[in-house]
């Protein structure tokens, strides 16, 4: 297996950085921050982000067949026009609902958009750590981001088993998914919200971008939305 090395390409300082998706056609990494909003987009090239801030928590962000992306933002699928910075709602759902939003979304590979909303928590007791976001590579085997964990883990989702664990120098770490030339590089979206000064010194880099190369394992590039 390669030597795993892990960097942290972006330290964006995300107060819960989320849904990560690679863009080929521009050589950048689209993820949001929920609390403050935003989608951003870094382009590994240059180096530079760009964000675009939306008027309520922002959770997931996918690519469209058709051009542009689509993001759950509060309760709404939305259009997003990153030319004029526009959002247009697609659907709204649970309007009725207070303080509830979308918590994360995925495009199967159908096209169709899947979000859930917050209202089903999944906890592992036994390592006090919360399975989030998710990716799959191209042996069909399931990379999980703990958060609370501070690492991804690959299971065989047939089995359950763990194959592989690989630890960050962060503890929130929140999503993950593949990219790169050839999606060989793996990036990891992290939180910061909910440290303590203490724990934000011992960890300047939470909130921040990493890459991970030297998986030995490939993953697929993500499904557009078909709308």
């Amino acid at each position: 297996m390669s030597s795993i090395k892990i960097e942290c390409v972006l330290r964006e300082n995300c107060r819960c950085g989320e849904s990560p998706v690679w863009e080929e056609a521009s050589s950048s990494l689209v993820f949001v921050d929920i609390p403050a909003k935003k989608v951003c987009r870094w382009d590994s090239l240059s180096k530079r982000v760009q964000q675009v801030t939306l008027d309520a928590p922002v959770s997931s962000v996918a690519l469209r067949q058709g051009g542009g992306y689509v993001a759950t933002v509060g309760t709404k699928f939305c259009a997003l026009n990153w030319e004029d910075h526009s959002a247009v709602a697609l659907a709204s759902v649970d309007e009725d609902k207070r303080n509830n939003r979308f918590n994360d979304g995925k495009v199967d590979p159908a096209g169709r958009y899947f979000a859930a909303n917050r209202r089903s928590i999944y906890k592992l007791e036994k390592e006090e750590q919360i399975p989030d976001g998710m990716c799959i590579d191209v042996e069909g085997k399931l990379w999980v981001a703990c958060y609370n964990g501070g690492r991804v883990i690959r299971l065989d989702p047939e089995t359950g088993k763990r194959l592989q664990t690989v630890k960050l120098p962060v503890v929130k770490t929140t999503s993950c998914c593949f990219g790169g030339k050839d999606y060989s590089e793996m990036y990891v979206t992290c939180a910061r919200d909910g440290m303590d000064p203490e724990g934000l010194l011992q960890q300047p880099e939470a909130g921040g971008i990493f890459k991970i190369t030297g998986l030995g394992v490939k993953g697929i590039p993500p499904h557009p939305y078909a709308g």
